[in-house]
């Protein structure tokens, strides 16, 4: 993070149509007067960025939840506009800022699809754009082993569709290490059926193999659902989430400029 403010000085020159960031868990062994002051100037730095730029932030595992906390409440999530990460990352982020499904202590095999979607939609409703708040976080891409959820405040992006397929197929060919998926190599391992939810009445989805993504709306939240083909015996996994995230990023597109649209939940 320490290049962060010589990166930034450097878009007007290169003009990118998309910007990734990382790092942040990287404070951990800081002072936290250390993590408060550098997490301030690292949302000065990024509030910097040209409007029309979206700012993806991908989150790493952590420990220190005084330091996820504040990522969370020191407007870090109001000056990106995603986010990416896993379920070690969602369920520390829920338990550090008392979220939803916070008591788990962790997740019990595959992690539950309607908690998670619990968890997903509280982060962007609480820390998402919406009417009264300057946020422009408005996407979030979940992966874990078996299934992908890319969670969108409606009105911001589309083809999320092929997003999340695109993130669910790189994940296997990746750790299998192939150009191709090779069913030889692979398996289904999402569950066959599941709630959307659990903080409220959510619906039970079956999954059927001639639709292999599922779609559901909470409020103004779209969801998609997606398995992961997991490779059985798994070559490369180091970098596996950022290639996850950065195809998804990928074949997102922008459908309006998050900090030029005032959006609010129903």
């Amino acid at each position: 993070m320490n290049m962060l403010e010589v990166f930034v000085s450097s878009l007007e020159e290169f003009q990118p149509d998309l910007v990734v960031l990382s790092g942040l868990h990287m404070m951990e062994g800081q002072s936290k007067e250390l993590q408060r002051k550098r997490l301030l100037e690292v949302v000065t730095s990024i509030s910097d960025i040209p409007v029309g730029i979206p700012i993806h932030l991908e989150l790493a595992s952590m420990t220190n939840r005084e330091l996820m906390s504040a990522i969370v409440h020191q407007q870090v999530f109001h000056v990106v506009t995603s986010l990416g990460l896993n379920e070690q990352e969602l369920l520390f982020l829920s338990q550090s800022a008392a979220g939803p499904h916070s008591s788990l202590s962790s997740w019990n095999g595959v992690p539950d699809v309607g908690m998670v979607s619990d968890i997903l939609f509280w982060i962007l409703k609480e820390y998402g754009k919406s009417e009264g708040r300057a946020s422009d976080l408005t996407r979030i891409h979940f992966h874990t082993l078996a299934y992908h959820i890319l969670a969108t405040v409606d009105g911001h992006w589309a083809n999320q569709l092929a997003a999340v397929a695109a993130g669910a197929r790189v994940a296997g060919t990746q750790a299998c290490a192939t150009e191709s998926i090779d069913t030889s190599r692979v398996s289904l391992r999402a569950p066959n059926d599941f709630l959307t939810s659990h903080s409220e009445a959510g619906s039970r989805i079956r999954f059927s193999p001639d639709e292999p993504v599922v779609r559901w709306h909470r409020e103004r939240v779209s969801f998609h659902f997606t398995p992961v083909l997991v490779c059985r015996d798994p070559v490369r996994t180091v970098g596996l989430g950022d290639a996850i995230s950065a195809e998804g990023l990928f074949y997102s597109e922008v459908t309006l400029t998050s900090r030029e649209v005032v959006d609010n939940f129903s």
